[in-house]
């Protein structure tokens, strides 16, 4: 597409479980406090993505769908100073929101910051495609729900962690974070993944095929029952059994349980009474502004998106001197640029999806 176009290609929600491409005017930034302009290079698909296109509420019809994305500014709109044009970029935009935001288009309309880095020397535009809504699930969870050290504040002692879902792209990203603050990892996974998983930190890994009971004895066993921080990032009924069953039961011993999705506070804690904190993060919540999803609404939060700006500064150092890695990732599953995607989705849905994210390119 020439920079001199008035129009770009986006894809878009039309009803409930459908998308298609779309022609849309490019926004005019140099109107826009805080925003800026970006040039797609990659995007990375998530089940936020499918999840919002499937609603059956209808959130997403009528709005760009997309998070995860790389590219290059093209223009930055007033008061912007951290990004000027000609930045390899890459980060999180608001899937679902409205025409104008949303990753899944050949222009990225965000802004500025706070969830948004310079892609450091050592990634590809396809790598750094992947951070999005990773790099700020971890921050949320892990660290300001789970109030975890940071890695440049690591602990002293190590304590275990159980990540349910190592294998995901999420859990892939937590597992390093949770290296680099010194927890002992405690991740299932399948055992077909088990050795990526042990190459990025992880010091214990259980077969999630495992019978509930079972797996949560031998995690109680492994950890002598001192267990006190969890973090789902699968969130089934069984995964909560799995996370209350595995906590400590031990007198004194406070547990903390973080999720992903909709969870059942009285379940859990009627399994194992010492689960005193149980939350969901929502990534939206970073932007400052608020969101609403299923039957749940989140206000719009300054601190969220101080915290933001931060893990994402912290972050890009990370990424830049190799203690984080992005998650494998294939390229172009089905074809490319938004054809590729909306296929790329159907596969996510499908439950086709397995140890690495889906990245697509526009150039």
């Amino acid at each position: 597409m020439s920079s001199t176009s008035t129009t770009y290609k986006a894809l878009v929600c039309t009803t409930p479980g459908t998308s298609e491409v779309q022609d849309l005017p490019v926004p005019d930034v140099s109107q826009r406090e805080g925003y800026m302009l970006v040039r797609t290079k990659a995007v990375a698909l998530n089940p936020t993505d499918w999840k919002s296109l499937h609603d059956p509420d209808g959130h997403a019809v009528g709005t760009k769908l997309g998070c995860d994305f790389a590219g290059v500014v093209e223009a930055v709109g007033p008061g912007v100073t951290k990004f000027v044009k000609g930045d390899r970029v890459c980060g999180f935009a608001f899937n679902a929101k409205n025409l104008e935001r949303g990753g899944f288009g050949e222009y990225i309309f965000t802004p500025a910051e706070p969830i948004n880095m310079k892609i450091p020397d050592n990634l590809s535009f396809e790598e750094a495609a992947t951070l999005g809504v990773g790099v700020t699930t971890v921050g949320q969870g892990l660290y300001q729900f789970l109030e975890l050290p940071l890695p440049s504040k690591p602990l002293a002692e190590p304590i275990p962690i159980l990540i349910n879902g190592g294998s995901t792209a999420t859990g892939i990203l937590g597992i390093q974070y949770a290296k680099a603050s010194n927890l002992t990892v405690h991740a299932t996974a399948s055992p077909h993944n088990f050795d990526y998983l042990r190459s990025l930190g992880a010091d214990h890994l259980y077969d999630y095929h495992t019978e509930t009971d079972t797996l949560a004895a031998q995690i109680r066993a492994a950890t002598n029952n001192s267990l006190a921080y969890a973090w789902d990032c699968i969130t089934t009924r069984e995964s909560m059994r799995l996370a209350a069953l595995s906590l400590s039961d031990k007198p004194g011993v406070e547990g903390a349980y973080g999720v992903l999705t909709a969870y059942d506070r009285e379940f859990v804690q009627g399994l194992n009474p010492n689960v005193k904190k149980v939350g969901l993060t929502m990534g939206y919540t970073a932007f400052g502004e608020g969101v609403k999803r299923s039957v749940y609404t989140w206000h719009p939060s300054r601190e969220d998106w101080e915290f933001g700006k931060m893990f994402w500064e912290l972050s890009e150092k990370l990424l830049a001197d190799g203690t984080i890695k992005p998650a494998r990732y294939e390229v172009n599953r089905g074809g490319e640029r938004l054809e590729g995607v909306q296929k790329g989705l159907d596969e996510l849905k499908s439950g086709k999806v397995s140890g690495v994210k889906l990245v697509y390119t526009f150039e």
